[in-house]
């Protein structure tokens, strides 16, 4: 049975992945379950609406990769359990979304399917608090290019790709993030959208995407796993990425699923180093 959700959908009601998703919320509090936030008169009666999103968990359902949903809860520090994203699930259950906004047979399979999926996943599905996991304290190394002062941890279990992300292994779990290189060249992040918690990933596949006025930039993770956590404090204040993109920046957690094959492809302190001192270098030719 579908957990009960507070819903906050959508407004993009002039794509048809708005429209979709505004009709799936319809169809989930049809259900008799569920709660919906109006995300335009969120703005104007904000005290309701945060008292309903505290009361059960918050699931958030994004038209596109716009994801304006996503950004209307993170403004609003609001903990997000659960995340949905239209594009994305039409192309997993193989639709293409045309630009009609009246739902054709095709459209409304996929709002059936969306729900059926919800109904039998039957549990309930948040993210871990950051409090919950071990604390990371990284030693460093320092490189300093003019005024850039970049640091690359130097802990025995740390792996980096040449992608710029890292990936700290401890057991059977990675807790994964970009790079101060990554940060620096970003500048001020804007947003963090995270993985879902169950996601399975690939090694090399995308966990996350953090973005700043200049550019979006994809977490490629290091390693292959089950999201098990996401750090939310980076949903409410991007900006700690800037401060420190290691202990307190870290962006999911995984479950590690054949990090023995992974290991092949990953490179260590050393060997990132030399190679972030080379990007920062050429970038400044």
């Amino acid at each position: 049975m579908i957990e009960k959700y507070t819903i906050l959908p959508c407004n993009g009601l002039d794509k048809c992945a708005g429209v979709i998703s505004g009709e799936l919320a319809i169809r989930l509090c049809e259900s008799g379950k569920n709660e919906l936030i109006c995300p335009v008169f969120y703005r104007v009666s904000e005290s309701r609406y945060n008292k309903m999103a505290n009361v059960r968990p918050l699931l958030v359902i994004d038209g596109c990769q716009t994801r304006c949903a996503s950004r209307l809860a993170a403004e609003k520090n609001l903990k997000v359990s659960k995340k949905l994203t239209i594009t994305e699930e039409a192309k997993n259950h193989g639709i293409e979304l045309k630009s009609n906004l009246r739902l054709q047979d095709q459209e409304k399979a996929l709002v059936e399917g969306i729900f059926k999926e919800l109904n039998e996943e039957g549990e309930k599905v948040i993210m871990a608090p950051v409090e919950a996991i071990t604390s990371l304290h990284f030693e460093y190394e320092t490189y300093q290019f003019g005024k850039f002062l970049f640091r690359v941890p130097s802990n025995p279990g740390i792996y980096f790709n040449e992608n710029d992300g890292w990936a700290y292994i401890y057991g059977n779990h990675a807790r994964v993030g970009v790079t101060d290189f990554v940060q620096q060249n970003l500048s001020d992040i804007l947003y963090f959208t995270p993985p879902e918690i169950g996601d399975e990933i690939d090694q090399f596949g995308e966990a996350g995407d953090i973005e700043s006025s200049k550019s979006v930039f994809e977490l490629i993770s290091p390693v292959s796993g089950k999201v098990v956590a996401i750090n939310e404090e980076l949903v409410k204040k991007p900006e700690m990425i800037n401060e420190n993109p290691y202990e307190e920046g870290w962006m999911a957690e995984l479950e590690l699923t054949d990090f023995e094959s992974d290991k092949e492809l990953l490179i260590g302190f050393e060997e990132y180093l030399e190679l972030m001192k080379r990007k920062v270098q050429e970038l400044n030719e």
